[in-house]
């Protein structure tokens, strides 16, 4: 049974976010959930980015899950698991119209 700890809600805009980062292989901007109280995140999309509509157009709530591979079995996949940034695998799903991230932490080795 995989268990889900709310991670993060991702809002697209379409207005830049004071403190957002690029992302140069998705094409997008993101700011927040790491600043914000509540777990919120900004999402704003190049225009010639390539990541589903669902995901660009509507939020999405992210759960931390410990074998994303598992999360994700029998799910409809709308972006399959990747690495946006160091330490972190991510993937998306599609839940009754809306997406849905899943993340999930690698526990770094220690030496």
């Amino acid at each position: 049974m995989t268990s889900y700890k709310y991670h993060h809600l991702g809002i697209p805009t379409k207005s830049p976010v004071k403190g957002e980062k690029y992302l140069p292989d998705y094409k997008i901007w993101h700011c927040g959930f790491e600043e914000s109280e509540f777990g919120i995140e900004w999402m704003r999309y190049e225009d010639d980015c390539n990541l589903p509509e669902i995901v660009k157009t509507l939020p999405h709530v992210a759960f931390e899950v410990d074998d994303i591979y598992a999360a994700i079995r029998g799910k409809k996949v709308i972006i399959e698991p990747n690495s946006p940034s160091e330490g972190n695998i991510v993937a998306f799903i599609e839940e009754n119209g809306a997406p849905i991230e899943f993340i999930q932490t690698r526990k770094l080795q220690e030496a």
